[in-house]
């Protein structure tokens, strides 16, 4: 592990780049030394100190969820980070690009929990039974460490890239609907960019939130009722710009618009 103070002082970093929206060089660059294990130390200092701020946790974001994600970063489990009520959109709503480091896209389904989910055993069933409700999600990706040579251990120390969620189209029980098969098709300015099938996401979108309720418990915690969880990506990342306007049909679960500005 790092030094204490060490994983302090770049946790200090990142928050002021939170702050100013600036990047910082690569943590693994300076520390080649650091494990994945420092990573979420580094992410879990930077969340006390944001929840001490006053900022409430509203849910956890999952991210390497897909094999070719997996694949290029060379890592063979998902990671997580967490999400906070100030990074929370809706349909239709304008996105101010100066909030971020650098905007892209992903296309997600979020879960919204009804009851806690606690590891060490939980399974996919045990999470859509935990689900009052499927909601289409758009995730922005903001990262304030600088991209080249980035790898996992940057990435988690950076809350696993997660800059904030857009939330809309047409929420749904698990019960209504077969999740693995809910289409996303991306466009940025009326131009199809991505498409995906939620199946991309380790074979089940549910599939995910159990992994991470069952990490949790290897670190005392557990995720509660009312949490919202994103899923995973089931299409690659899209950049945007400012001035960009992003659809995203999620078939019979409905659309997502917002623009950035």
């Amino acid at each position: 592990m790092l030094p204490p103070d060490v994983i302090a002082q770049l946790a200090d970093e990142l928050a002021e780049a939170d702050r100013t929206h600036g990047m910082i060089p690569r943590i693994t660059a300076r520390h080649p030394e650091a494990t994945v294990e420092d990573s979420y130390a580094i992410q879990g200092v930077w969340r006390e100190r944001k929840a001490a701020a006053g900022h409430r946790l509203v849910g956890r974001k999952i991210g390497l969820t897909s094999k070719a994600m997996q694949q290029a970063t060379g890592i063979t489990e998902p990671d997580y980070g967490v999400m906070f009520d100030d990074t929370v959109w809706h349909d239709g709503d304008a996105i101010p690009v100066d909030l971020f480091s650098n905007v892209r896209i992903e296309v997600e389904l979020a879960f919204e929990l009804s009851s806690p989910l606690e590891g060490p055993d939980c399974t996919r069933d045990d999470v859509l039974g935990a689900t009052s409700r499927v909601i289409p999600a758009l995730e922005v990706l903001n990262s304030h460490i600088e991209l080249e040579g980035r790898t996992i251990v940057d990435t988690i120390a950076d809350n696993a890239a997660y800059g904030g969620i857009v939330l809309g189209g047409i929420p749904m029980h698990p019960d209504e609907i077969d999740l693995r098969w809910v289409p996303g098709v991306l466009s940025r300015n009326g131009e199809i960019e991505e498409t995906g099938v939620a199946a991309g996401v380790l074979g089940h979108p549910a599939t995910g939130v159990a992994w991470l309720a069952n990490k949790l418990h290897q670190h005392g915690q557990r995720l509660e009722a009312g949490e919202l969880i994103l899923a995973g990506s089931f299409t690659r990342p899209m950049w945007v710009s400012r001035g960009d306007d992003v659809l995203c049909d999620y078939g019979p679960m409905g659309t997502i618009a917002c623009r950035f500005v």
